[in-house]
């Protein structure tokens, strides 16, 4: 009977596992190992773009890369997991439970935006964690073209002064310009509980990120906190009103519930600790990796961040040792030394930065040549073509 390598999740990190296990197989001419990954879609979600305009579009088929590498999909979601049967139970398109064995696990779910516990959150705010959400806050932002344009149609609050924040802040002015005319009065306005802009960053990212924000009219609120959201806009804990149509929210992100079901220990915001293979801690034969994992990447203390630029490597690791240890072979140790940062400054341009002290290396024009780089080729899957895609799928590969 086949082994069986078991990936859940068509992330970026999913995906990679998936390819990644497959090309060692190949490279051993394993005939009896047989990969499967189990998602909702057999597709790539280009979550790091969800920011801009047209989400619908930012979506990779993987049907073909997967045909080409000789990988399974199975659409479904997981609800539940036996590591001491080594089963997973989920329901397929119709809906149907149904139940697959594994030798070995990947467990590459991702992670989702996490809410806070403020009154009328759920009601009255979008955000832009997944297409649909994506989607729905686009449909939102046409729909205002219809409405009188008094202030509050014209504001736009966004919570949360983080990477997805700071991208959505500094690329609204021109989408709303685009939608509301060019000579009209726009806001955007970022709530941030922190003291500093870009408080997360070094000082040299700091001062790009707010000479952008000056220059493109974005009002920081600083050691902010809301208290409460309606339909008349942001009540923020310190008294003050923002009236306003639009809310997003930024703030906060967490691991796929589905961690909650290995009793091993995780960090706070819910990822498995690994050892350095990408193992669980005290989980035989179970891999996590991407934004489910809590994983060294380095010799110095530097932990893997919840970014597609870790995760798609973490996924080239955790496919590759998952199909070592079913062939008996030394796995990789899990390294990624090189850190990089180019953060989207919407129309004022991008920035770039080198290591994890951040150092400035392009900003403006330069940096946003990078940045199209990075997120409109560097992060999709790579060409249908079996060769192609190994070749990119080796752990060991240069990537950033």
């Amino acid at each position: 009977m086949n082994k069986k390598i078991l990936i859940l999740g068509s992330g970026f990190a999913g995906m990679w596992a998936a390819i990644s296990a497959a090309r060692l197989v190949h490279l051993n001419n394993a005939q009896n190992i047989d990969i499967t990954v189990l998602a909702p879609q057999p597709e790539l979600r280009v979550r790091p773009r969800f920011y801009e305009n047209n989400v619908a579009s930012l979506v990779s088929p993987l049907e073909p890369l997967f045909a080409a590498t000789g990988v399974r999909f199975m659409a479904g979601s997981v609800y539940k997991i036996d590591i001491k049967e080594k089963i997973v139970w989920y329901k397929d398109a119709q809906g149907e439970t149904v139940l697959i064995t594994y030798d070995r696990l990947i467990l590459a779910t991702g992670s989702i935006a996490r809410r806070a516990p403020v009154t009328g959150v759920d009601k009255y705010t979008f955000d832009i964690d997944q297409l649909e959400s994506a989607q729905l806050f686009e449909k939102h932002l046409s729909s205002l073209v219809k409405m009188e344009p008094t202030e509050a149609r014209n504001t736009v609050v966004v919570c949360g002064g983080g990477f997805t924040g700071i991208e959505l802040a500094t690329e609204l002015p021109s989408r709303l310009s685009a939608l509301f005319g060019i000579d009209s009065k726009i806001k955007v306005i970022v709530v941030e509980r922190g003291g500093t802009i870009g408080g997360r960053y070094s000082e040299a990212l700091r001062d790009v990120i707010k000479q952008a924000s000056e220059e493109l009219g974005i009002e920081w609120r600083l050691n902010a906190e809301v208290a409460s959201i309606d339909e008349t806009g942001v009540m923020l804990k310190d008294g003050n009103h923002i009236a306003t149509s639009t809310v997003v929210w930024t703030a906060g992100v967490q691991a796929n519930s589905l961690t909650e079901q290995f009793s091993t220990q995780r960090d706070n915001q819910g990822r498995l600790y690994v050892d350095e293979n990408l193992q669980i801690l005290g989980i035989p034969d179970v891999y996590a990796t991407g934004d489910v994992a809590y994983a060294a990447s380095d010799d110095v203390d530097n932990i893997a961040l919840m970014t597609c630029q870790h995760a798609i490597q973490l996924g080239k690791f955790a496919g590759n040792n998952a199909a070592a240890s079913v062939m008996a072979l030394t796995p990789i140790p899990y390294r990624q030394v090189n850190y990089v940062t180019c953060l989207d400054l919407g129309s004022w341009g991008a920035v770039y930065t080198e290591g994890w002290d951040q150092k400035v290396k392009s900003v403006r024009n330069e940096a946003k040549k990078i940045k199209i780089a990075i997120t409109n080729e560097l992060i999709y899957p790579p060409k249908a073509e079996r060769d192609i895609a190994f070749a990119a799928a080796d752990p060991l590969a240069k990537f950033v």
